[in-house]
């Protein structure tokens, strides 16, 4: 997986729309705080905006130095064998490796290979579909319109086959929770298309909606899942982050008002 764009192969209008998707991709992921946090569901959805965590990484200086490590990947374009290469001696330093036996017999598993790869996919994906999702709000007048269609991968799941070739308006509802990736490994993505293509492909009707009744073991807490969509990626990033920054920046102006005002 390369995210980086290579600029001296890209010219004219795809070039800048290229070189502002990162732009965008890269502050959706430095605008992160570092959670702490021994199980994944402890950060749940959008919370995901404000707050990098790797479960099970309990020491800050693990956090940030994998935290580090995925921002100058998204930066370079390096490949996960990369990724992987440079991490992992600071990871065997710090003891983060392999299989861990907790007091109570149970396994963990640490810095291993395949938790890497998860974590590399997941913040590369999603902080691309933020940047991505910045980007057409800022030319929806143009190309109002979003095409979902499959990755690369070998296979995929049904429901997202199901979707491929959908045609919706950007400001569909769909999009609020349907807007890829929707899962773990989850290589789908969307095309923005102009109205005239839109229509030549067809409108779709809006999916139906097969909401999953799912309990979070760990906190507990039940919510409804779209079938299709693995729990706690029923959230679109982009529009999060957008709602983030907007009420953060609603509670810097109280602040301001209560001072100055």
């Amino acid at each position: 997986m390369h995210f980086a764009f290579n600029r001296e192969q890209k010219t004219g209008d795809k070039q800048d729309s290229d070189n502002k998707t990162l732009s965008e991709a890269l502050s959706y992921f430095r605008d992160k705080g570092i959670k702490i946090s021994w199980d994944y569901r402890e950060v749940w959805k959008a919370e995901h905006t404000h707050a990098f965590t790797v479960s099970k990484a309990m020491c800050q200086d693990v956090l940030l130095e994998i935290k580090a490590a995925v921002d100058k990947a998204l930066t370079e374009g390096i490949p996960f064998e990369t990724f992987q290469k440079e991490l992992m001696p600071f990871l065997q330093r710090r003891g983060w490796v392999g299989i861990k036996i907790q007091p109570d017999g149970t396994r963990v598993e640490l810095g291993s290979p395949r938790r890497l790869k998860i974590i590399y996919d997941t913040n590369m994906r999603v902080s691309r579909a933020a940047g991505q999702w910045a980007r057409m709000q800022r030319t929806k007048k143009v190309m109002p319109y979003l095409l979902y269609s499959l990755g690369p991968s070998k296979e995929h799941r049904l429901q997202h086959e199901r979707w491929a070739g959908l045609v919706l308006p950007i400001d569909d509802v769909f999009w609020n929770t349907h807007f890829p990736p929707n899962g773990w490994g989850c290589k789908c993505r969307v095309r923005q298309v102009t109205k005239r293509e839109a229509t030549r492909r067809g409108l779709s009707p809006l999916p139906e909606i097969n909401p999953v009744r799912w309990t979070n073991q760990y906190t507990g807490r039940t919510e409804m899942v779209p079938e299709g969509i693995d729990p706690g990626w029923n959230y679109n990033p982009g529009q999060s982050r957008s709602q983030w920054l907007k009420k953060y920046a609603q509670e810097k102006e109280k602040e301001f008002q209560a001072v100055f005002g």
